[in-house]
């Protein structure tokens, strides 16, 4: 078995992406999400591998190594979805496992809709699945959370990417220990809203210590990634955020169309994400997920469950894939 972690890139749907790969076996692509890179799965390649699967997380366009287009139009989720597929394709696979955190659980859960013949079963964590479009848009959110709301925040080209790109590890250390449940703010998840006058990071102060999950290592690595396109570090990643109102127009064909693979979600306790649950909460998944697995929720975790709890996170997708596969349970 291949057991060494390797890179390469490859061209797909119009663009190249650099991917990180591990083991042989049934496929299962790892989807990071923002703003992270492939890195964000560090500790689920071998877990994945040594259990006989062919493990591939690239990073999406837009993100770290990966190539970043200029048109904001060209970051829709049929595009990332789009890129997806091709990748099933170019890595000679017939079909592939799903599994996406923070934006990339959007494009795992839509790729699942719409193209179950390429996606045998999805995960998602963080991010339930929000049909047809990915997220509410802008103009709900806007409504119900005001301006300050991060989505409707990040509308503004240039603004929030020139905050971040300013000092590239100070924003990703703000971030991630922001958003984890190791910031004593996150004990009661609330939506995200910057007030009048004051940027996302001034919501992040600098935390005095990293919790144990998190080094200064780990920070360069995805410094080092996103700092390759210069002042435009984070406009792929912000440009996902630039089509959630054009995602629910082009994908309005879809409404009432469900997932009816096996899914799994995952999601921390502290995750700022179950502050905006729709009406029904978890309860509500089933309507749309009909083979959907009980959800897992991760106490005392933030927003990053895999690198927050990666053994719980791998024993929960080793568990889904062995009943997948057909397999006595983990």
């Amino acid at each position: 078995m291949n057991s060494s972690l390797t890179h390469r890139y490859v061209d797909v749907n119009g663009v190249r992406l650099h991917i990180a790969e591990q083991g042989e076996g049934p496929l299962v692509l790892l989807l990071h999400g923002w703003p992270e890179s492939w890195y964000s799965w560090r500790h689920q390649f071998g877990a994945l591998a040594a259990a006989g699967y062919r493990v591939v997380a690239p990073d999406q366009r837009g993100y770290a190594r990966s190539v970043q287009p200029s048109d904001v139009a060209s970051y829709t989720l049929l595009h990332l979805v789009g890129d997806m597929i091709a990748l099933i394709e170019e890595l000679g696979e017939d079909q592939a496992i799903l599994v996406g955190h923070d934006w990339g659980a959007p494009v795992a859960w839509t790729a699942a809709m719409l193209r179950p013949d390429k996606v045998r079963a999805v995960a998602g964590l963080s991010v339930p699945p929000i049909l047809p479009g990915g997220m509410l848009p802008p103009s709900i959110t806007r409504t119900q959370y005001g301006e300050g709301f991060y989505q409707v925040y990040f509308q503004q080209p240039g603004v929030v990417d020139a905050e971040l790109a300013k000092d590239i590890p100070d924003s990703f250390r703000r971030i991630l220990v922001g958003a984890s449940g190791d910031n004593p703010d996150s004990t009661e998840p609330r939506p995200l809203v910057i007030p009048d006058g004051m940027g996302l990071l001034d919501t992040m102060p600098e935390s005095p210590a990293l919790p144990a999950w998190l080094t200064e290592e780990d920070i360069q690595v995805y410094a080092e990634d996103y700092a390759l396109h210069g002042e435009r570090a984070f406009t792929g990643a912000f440009n996902w955020y630039r089509n959630i109102e054009r995602n629910n127009e082009l994908l309005a064909p879809f409404r009432g169309r469900r997932i009816d693979v096996p899914a799994l979600y995952m999601v921390g306790e502290r995750d700022m994400v179950t502050s905006l649950s729709g009406p029904g909460g978890l309860a509500s998944l089933t309507a749309l997920v009909p083979r959907l697995q009980e959800p897992v929720v991760l106490p005392g975790c933030g927003h990053w469950t895999q690198q927050e709890r990666p053994a719980e996170v791998n024993a929960a997708l080793l568990d889904f894939l062995a009943r997948i596969d057909g397999l006595p349970p983990r």
